[in-house]
């Protein structure tokens, strides 16, 4: 959601002029306390102006006033500047030339969210929860996000290198890149043993459409319908709400898909099936959705709309749990605050900030060598991370006291077998199982009123 920088001085004039014939004592004490903040604020800018070792321009000080303001809220919300609002408009419907990764900074270091699919850095084995230390041998760390990014990116065919630091790894990684183009697929899809499988990256402008293209392809390469469809949300850090919506509607009949809900009550809103896509263009047959700890917001969204419904069996990992949504507000033609101004909550009242989806069939993936040693970093690990009303708990979540012999093989038995990604051949072989004829149950829910 956008909102024009005239929205908010006009609702500031009116939201002073509103409070000036409600004035009661205890909202004059807190007047009297907020003053009392202001007060101590100048003073550290007056102080900082006058002492500083170096002199600093009003712009600076604002600025680092405003990301400092927004990151003490939650990790999520911050203070965009023309390079942080380029970037975001390029995850959403750009390409640029660089190694794919999604990064963020944590303590002064640089750490990966996930890799992007078929780019310089997952063919590289650059893995979610990778630091970067260093970028062409220049330490990176304790530098700005912008500045780590700016040195990563550059000219197709340029070659970087980067220090790789994996926990539970002992000595760092040396890894030479090429660059390339990264020209982001939202969508991509094939056709295995007559299942449809659909990957879906991240959730951009034209996601919705592209999923339901993808069906059409499945269908036409067939020449019919397939036996069923896994859609593999691993590694998709979400995008955009109104995208998810769609993605959940086009296998949805009926139902609501999700709600969010902001501070007050009257903040709620609520979405339905059929409001996008007309009915289920899945017709029924059975789905299989892949989940990991890099499976995120709207990616959950989806997830738990399709779980809830009983429409799809959620298969894999626990999810990451970020359930909050985040609007963003222009200030300027190139500055914006992206800030949190909701929670979303799954078709049956779950949210899943912090706690995440929780699969429905649990199955590591052994095929990768690393999974048993390498940390898995979720919402709940952010710092000032958003706490979940209803009070989750982690501890019981990720509780697994029994060896599941189905989980035994080591990867590289896998390996020999041709099998590197373990988890999609689990669920091509339970789908397989499920046979051709059977469906999944959809919702029963009477079909809701449009509003």
């Amino acid at each position: 959601m956008r909102r024009s920088r005239s929205f908010f001085q006009a609702t500031a004039i009116v939201g002073a002029m509103a409070l000036v014939p409600v004035a009661t004592g205890a909202m004059a004490q807190a007047d009297a306390g907020s003053f009392r903040e202001l007060d101590n604020f100048m003073d550290v800018y007056n102080r900082v102006k006058a002492s500083y070792v170096d002199k600093v321009d009003d712009k600076t000080l604002m600025e680092g006033a405003m990301r400092g303001m927004l990151a003490a809220l939650d990790p999520h919300s911050s203070y965009l500047d023309a390079k942080d609002f380029e970037n975001l408009r390029i995850a959403t419907t750009g390409n640029y030339s660089g190694l794919g990764l999604s990064v963020t900074l944590e303590d002064g270091a640089v750490k990966v969210i996930t890799p992007t699919e078929d780019t310089p850095a997952a063919r590289a084995g650059i893995k979610s929860g990778d630091y970067i230390t260093h970028v062409d041998g220049k330490l990176i760390v304790g530098g700005t996000l912008d500045e780590a990014v700016a040195q990563m990116r550059g000219p197709t065919g340029s070659k970087v290198s980067l220090t790789i630091v994996r926990p539970g790894r002992d000595k760092p990684i040396e890894l030479t890149l090429v660059r390339s183009t990264i020209v982001q697929k939202p969508v991509k899809w094939e056709v295995k043993d007559g299942i449809g499988v659909i990957n879906i990256n991240t959730f951009s402008e034209t996601t919705g459409a592209d999923t339901r293209a993808a069906i059409a392809g499945i269908d036409k390469a067939l020449g019919h319908k397939p036996k069923g469809y896994i859609i593999d949300l691993r590694d998709n850090g979400g995008g955009l709400l109104n995208q998810a919506i769609e993605v959940s509607d086009t296998f949805l009949a009926r139902g609501e898909i999700v709600s969010q809900r902001g501070r007050d009550k009257a903040d709620t809103e609520r979405y339905f099936a059929e409001e996008m896509v007309p009915g289920d263009l899945a017709q029924g047959l059975p789905i299989i959705v892949l989940t990991n700890p890099g499976t995120a917001s709207a990616s959950e969204i989806v997830a738990g709309a399709l779980q809830d419904h009983h429409r799809a069996i959620v298969m894999g990992e626990r999810s990451f749990g970020k359930g909050s949504v985040q609007s963003i507000f222009d200030l300027s033609k190139n500055t914006a605050v992206r800030l949190t101004t909701a929670r979303y909550h799954t078709p049956s009242g779950r949210s899943v900030q912090e706690g995440g989806i929780d699969p429905d069939l649990k199955v590591p993936q052994i095929s990768d060598p690393d999974y048993k040693s390498r940390p898995v970093y979720r919402e709940a690990d952010l710092r000032r991370h958003l706490v979940n009303e209803a009070g989750v708990d982690d501890k019981t979540l990720t509780e697994d006291t029994k060896d599941d012999p189905r989980f035994a093989e080591s990867a590289e038995s896998l390996k020999k077998r041709g099998i590197d990604d373990f988890q999609l051949y689990y669920a091509l072989q339970t789908m397989g199982r499920v046979g051709p004829t059977t469906r999944m149950a959809a919702a029963p829910a009477a079909k809701p009123a449009k509003r």
